[in-house]
């Protein structure tokens, strides 16, 4: 969710039924076993087809080509989660932030419920989640805030200095069943 908590997002209630996870190895599930991830974990919670579509060590620059895979399963909504690789990469921001808006622009003009999943969990990110948080308002779309906050730098609930474990992904999945509810 986005700041007033209960915006109206563009394609809200449309007739599909699936989700789509389309992000990088946090959406993937690096670091916990099969079935641990959070897409899968949020398939599970809400009951209904979230399909994982996270590669790990994608950028948001190189994943706008690749949207198109994602709108192939006739999405209800698609959790764009982008931008640690980009930040890591040192890829200029610039770009990266226009890809998240072609994304959403993608998914929206399809019809779908476009919802940014932002990483957090790190001041260095500040950057990322600001500009999205200002395209999720702009563009009117879902925005989940920080699913690393909280997590990042706990060794109990890491798998190894970027990514979560099993434990961590169970907190992510919350975080984003808890923000997405209000548009299902």
């Amino acid at each position: 969710m986005w700041p007033s908590g209960r915006t109206a997002v563009k394609n809200m209630g449309n007739a599909r039924r699936n989700i789509v996870a389309f992000g990088d190895s946090l959406t993937y599930g690096y670091g916990a076993g099969r079935g641990q991830d959070f897409p899968t974990l949020l398939e599970q919670a809400l009951g209904r087809p979230v399909i994982n579509l996270g590669r790990n060590g994608e950028t948001a620059i190189h994943a706008a080509t690749r949207v198109e895979e994602a709108l192939a399963y006739e999405p209800y909504m698609v959790l764009i989660e982008f931008g640690a690789n980009d930040f890591m990469q040192s890829l200029p921001f610039e770009q990266s932030i226009a890809a998240m808006e072609n994304m959403v622009d993608a998914v929206q003009a399809a019809g779908a419920v476009a919802v940014i999943v932002d990483t957090g969990g790190s001041s260095l990110m500040g950057k990322y989640t600001k500009a999205y948080k200002k395209i999720a308002r702009e563009k009117q779309a879902g925005f989940v805030p920080g699913i690393l906050d909280g997590i990042f730098g706990k060794r109990n609930m890491m798998s190894d200095q970027v990514h979560p474990n099993a434990a961590g992904y169970k907190i992510v999945a919350e975080k984003v069943e808890h923000a997405i509810k209000p548009y299902l």
